[in-house]
């Protein structure tokens, strides 16, 4: 496999399976909207890990969001879910909703450390401050309407506000990052975020980069194209593929068509090519995102646990 020998070619091997994680993203409500609880966190890790065909190897969770749907600022019911389900954890905050939501995240996440303990800590890969924030506040993601974002300044302050808060607690030391998209990483006002964190999470999406050629015959070249734009400006340190997929269903993107076919080809193309090899979350394994319901990028039907193709690698 092309992407898989250059992985290996600059030195990207795993040295160490407990150093490399493997999952998908999962938010806080359904895809109707309404709140994700316990059991429903449970059931979709549960799904995770033993879907045919992957050897059990989607064992960790990537979360938006650290306070349970629903409440100003209890801890998620993920994390227990994690814990019963022993799934590791990459935590996420949600950033781009003003300083008080944020201190409630904050609180949520401490919180649940305290109540949950080491079962809880030592399963934590890392947290996020934020989910492409910088791209939403950018002039392409308003361009676009793709919703609130929060500067580079603000995700800065985020990021010294939870290494202060952390400090003295089980989760101090625990890596810090920011995810986004290559786009947005590259952006000169946002250099401070990328020397302030200890990993940047890349999101990408050939699929929806509609100004060049993007038919799934590019996409291999197109992600691995905006994955070393995140990387150059990382410094060395570790980067995550945090978001990457192709939907089986949706509207054709310039020359991306959507359909299981495509969806199989860059799953064995790219995602393949890391697992295993650096730390990725698919996109995803249950459609949740409500302001897409013409699209599925999920590998799952939402009342199947039965994939919508092949996932062995």
């Amino acid at each position: 496999m092309q992407l898989r020998r250059h992985l290996v070619s600059l030195g990207f091997a795993a040295t160490a399976a407990a150093q490399v994680y493997q999952g998908f993203n999962y938010d806080s409500t359904n895809n109707d909207g309404s709140c994700r609880g316990y059991y429903d966190f449970k059931g979709l890790f549960e799904r995770a890990k033993n879907l045919p065909g992957t050897e059990g190897q989607f064992t960790a969770a990537r979360l938006y969001t650290s306070i349970e749907c629903g409440s100003a600022a209890d801890p998620i019911s993920a994390f227990q879910a994690a814990i019963d389900t022993d799934t590791h954890i990459l935590v996420g905050l949600w950033a781009s909703a003003g300083r008080a939501v944020y201190e409630n995240e904050l609180n949520a996440l401490i919180a649940a450390a305290k109540q949950l303990g080491a079962a809880f800590t030592d399963r934590v890969i890392g947290i996020s401050v934020g989910s492409e924030d910088l791209y939403r506040s950018s002039a392409q993601g308003q361009a676009k309407n793709d919703g609130v974002g929060a500067t580079g300044a603000e995700i800065e302050g985020y990021i010294g506000w939870m290494r202060d808060w952390l400090h003295g607690t089980a989760l101090e030391g625990k890596p810090i990052g920011h995810v986004d998209t290559w786009t947005a990483w590259i952006l000169p006002e946002n250099a401070g975020v990328a020397a302030s964190v200890d990993f940047l999470g890349h999101n990408g999406f050939p699929y929806f980069e509609t100004t060049k050629p993007n038919a799934i015959e590019q996409a291999v070249d197109n992600f691995w194209f905006g994955l070393q734009q995140t990387e150059s400006v990382a410094a060395g340190k570790p980067v995550f593929i945090t978001e990457t997929g192709w939907p089986s269903l949706g509207p054709q993107q310039r020359n991306a068509i959507a359909s299981a076919k495509n969806a199989r080809a860059y799953y064995s193309q790219v995602g393949c090519a890391f697992f295993g090899q650096r730390s990725t979350f698919w996109y995803t394994l249950v459609d949740t995102n409500t302001t897409q319901t013409d699209i599925s990028f999920s590998l799952t039907p939402i009342d199947s646990a039965a994939p919508k193709f092949d996932l062995t690698c």
